[in-house]
């Protein structure tokens, strides 16, 4: 498999989701051990939502272990240049509404659209990485397909992970 692009500070935030995610397998196994002590499992709710939290549990630190290794961790206070790439912050304008959006690209594994960063790999990231100022890309959207123009890209550092 490929290696995953991801920011020093993506990496260090999965590296402790992962440290919490296995600190919290002895309360689990401990809820477990006091469920069972009630008797009947067939009928036990607290048994079965116990049982359900180990297995999303178990399930997240394996998937997180499987992308450990792949991940290519990226500074991003290093990265320049003119062409939007990983780590860049992109200002785009919809060509029918004239709307300007800013994104900074990241990878799928740190990238969150609720605070301006978009995974290289989505749709809008997958249009506009390669390209320079002023050029126009297609992305399909759920509404359509859309036609943006690059306005701008710079290189913010890990400020950039702060867009609101």
């Amino acid at each position: 498999m490929d290696r995953i692009p991801i920011s020093q500070e993506g990496f260090d935030k999965i590296k402790l989701e992962l440290e919490t995610l296995k600190a919290q397998r002895p309360a689990i196994i401990q809820a477990i051990k006091e469920a069972r002590e009630e008797g009947d499992l067939s009928e036990n709710a607290g048994y079965d939502a116990a049982r359900e939290r180990q297995g999303m549990l178990e399930a997240r630190i394996t998937y997180i272990n499987s992308r450990m290794p792949l991940f290519d961790v990226l500074d991003l206070n290093t990265l320049g240049g003119e062409r939007a790439i990983f780590g860049s912050t992109v200002e785009v304008e919809d060509m029918d509404t004239a709307e300007v959006k800013r994104y900074t690209l990241l990878g799928p594994d740190d990238a969150d659209h609720k605070n301006g960063s978009i995974s290289v790999l989505s749709p809008m990231g997958l249009a506009i990485i390669g390209k320079e100022e002023g050029d126009e890309v297609l992305v399909d959207a759920p509404r359509g397909r859309i036609e943006y123009e690059i306005m701008s890209i710079k290189f913010l550092g890990s400020d950039g992970l702060k867009i609101k």
